[in-house]
C-alpha cells in the first residue's frame, strides 16, 4: 500500500482532484469501487470530478463528484448503431478536453469506452495531467495497432485479463494486472435458497436466468429471440421459470417485453438480487459481455450469445483474431461455455444447447468446474481489483508530484 503521507506530503498537503470518466454501466461500477478504495487510501483527502452513473454519483457525492452530462450520452455500442449519434458524441469530447485542461486534475482515469476515452486523451496530450486507462483494448482480438497508439498517449494501463500486459509493454506502455473488477463483487456468495423462496419459486423448479444486456439496443435485439428461445424450453420443461437480472436504464423496458413470455419470469435489479438470482439459477443465457465474467465467478452453467448490425458485424469479423467471442472460454483456450453469435443467435440453436445443459447435471457440473479455473485465472480469491488499482494511481500521481 502507498501510505496517505506520500501522496499527499507530495502535494503540500492539499487534497489530490482525480477526474473519472466512465461510458456504460459497468464502468460505472469499476469507478465506484475504484473511488472507494482512493478514499479509503487517502483517508478521505480526495476530491473527484468527471463523467459517470448512479452508483459513481453515490460513491463521490460527498466529495464533489458531479457528473459533466448523463453518462448515457456516451453508452453507445457498435459501429452502425454510434453513427446518428457521431456529431453529438465527437461534442462532447471537446467540451470535455477542454473541462479537464481547465480543472488540471492530479490525474485522469478513463474506465473502458475506449472510443470516447481516447479522443479525450489525444487531445490532453500536452497537458502534463496523467492518464490512465483502466480496461485495456482488446488488441489480442482485434485492431493489435492500438497498442502502440494508446501507448503515445497514456501514462499507464490497469488491465483485467492475465495475458493482456505484454501486448502494451513491448510499446515502453507500463501496466499493471489488477484483476477483473467482478473478482471482488461477491457473486460467489449469492443466497440461491433465499431467492427462491423470495419470488415463490420451488426449491426443484427449474430456473433460466436470462441476461440480454444492458443498453437499450442490446434489449431490443435480443429479447425477441429470447422469448421464442423461452417458449422452446418451456414446451420440453414445463415448470421452467425464469429470472431477469436487469439495471434501472432499461428495467422498464425489459419488465414490459418479459411479461408476454410463456414461462413467469420474475424482473430484478441490483446487485444484491442479481447476486442471490446467480445462487438460485441452474443455467443462463447470457449476452456476451461483463455479465459472462460475472456467472464465471459465481460458477453458472451459460449459454452465450450476441447478436449485433450487420455492418459491425461484417467490420468486426474482418479483423478478428480469435477463435472464441468470450474471454471465458479465451482463458482456457477451449469452449468452456457455446457460444451463438450473430445469425447463429436463434431460438432453434439456443434451445437445443440449453435443453441439453438443463437436462445434464453432469454436463452442468463439468463446466462449473471449468468455470470456477476461469475465476481464479481473473482474479478472484486474490487482492481486490480496486485496491489494486487505486494503488497503482496513487503511485503514478506521486511520480508526477516527485517529478519522475
Amino acid at each position: 500500500m502507498i501510505p496517505p503521507a506520500a501522496v499527499d506530503g507530495a502535494g503540500g498537503g492539499r487534497a489530490l482532484h482525480v477526474c473519472l470518466i466512465a461510458g456504460e454501466h459497468s464502468g460505472d461500477h469499476m469507478g465506484a469501487m475504484m473511488m472507494r478504495a482512493l478514499v479509503a487510501r487517502t483517508a478521505g483527502r480526495i476530491r473527484f470530478s468527471g463523467i459517470g452513473g448512479a452508483e459513481m454519483a453515490a460513491a463521490g457525492e460527498a466529495l464533489g463528484f458531479r457528473s459533466f452530462f448523463p453518462m448515457e450520452e456516451i453508452a453507445i455500442g457498435g459501429i452502425l448503431e454510434v453513427l446518428p449519434h457521431v456529431p453529438r458524441v465527437l461534442r462532447r469530447v471537446r467540451g470535455t478536453a477542454r473541462k479537464i485542461r481547465a480543472l488540471g486534475p492530479d490525474v485522469l482515469v478513463t474506465i473502458d469506452a475506449p472510443d470516447f476515452a481516447f479522443r479525450v486523451g489525444k487531445r490532453l496530450r500536452g497537458s502534463g495531467i496523467p492518464h490512465v486507462h483502466y480496461v485495456a483494448p482488446t488488441v489480442w482480438a482485434w485492431r493489435p495497432g492500438r497498442a502502440s497508439m494508446v501507448a503515445g498517449f497514456l501514462s499507464h494501463l490497469l488491465t483485467i485479463f492475465p495475458f493482456e500486459n505484454p501486448y502494451f509493454e513491448k510499446w515502453g506502455l507500463p501496466c499493471t494486472f489488477v484483476g477483473h473488477p467482478t473478482a471482488e463483487m461477491g457473486f460467489e456468495r449469492g443466497d440461491g435458497a433465499g431467492f427462491r423462496d423470495r419470488y415463490g419459486l420451488d426449491a426443484e423448479q427449474p430456473l433460466l436466468c436470462v441476461l440480454p444486456g444492458s443498453r437499450r439496443a442490446e434489449v431490443r435485439r435480443h429479447l425477441p429471440v429470447f422469448k421464442g428461445t423461452v417458449r422452446r424450453l418451456k414446451a420440453r420443461f414445463p415448470d421452467l421459470a425464469v429470472t431477469v437480472p436487469t439495471v434501472a436504464t432499461v428495467r422498464d423496458e425489459v419488465a414490459s417485453a418479459v411479461a408476454a413470455w410463456p414461462a413467469p419470469a420474475v424482473v430484478t435489479e441490483g446487485l444484491s438480487d442479481k447476486r442471490d438470482a446467480f445462487a438460485a439459477a441452474d443455467l443462463a443465457l447470457a449476452a456476451s459481455g461483463t455479465v459472462t465474467y460475472e456467472l464465471a465467478m459465481a460458477a453458472v452453467p451459460m449459454v452465450i450469445t450476441y447478436r449485433m448490425s450487420p455492418l459491425t458485424v461484417a467490420v468486426i469479423r474482418s479483423m478478428i483474431r480469435t477463435k472464441y467471442v468470450s474471454v471465458v472460454n479465451i482463458v482456457l483456450g477451449r469452449e468452456v461455455a457455446p457460444e451463438f453469435v450473430q445469425e447463429a443467435c436463434s431460438a432453434d440453436k439456443l434451445e437445443p444447447a440449453l435443453a441439453a445443459l438443463l437436462a445434464d447435471a453432469d454436463a452442468r457440473r463439468r463446466q462449473r468446474d471449468d468455470l470456477e479455473k476461469v475465476a481464479s485465472a481473473l482474479g478472484r480469491g486474490g487482492p481486490p481489483p480496486s485496491e489494486t488499482a487505486a494503488g497503482a494511481i496513487l503511485s503514478v500521481i506521486r511520480s508526477r508530484m516527485a517529478g519522475v
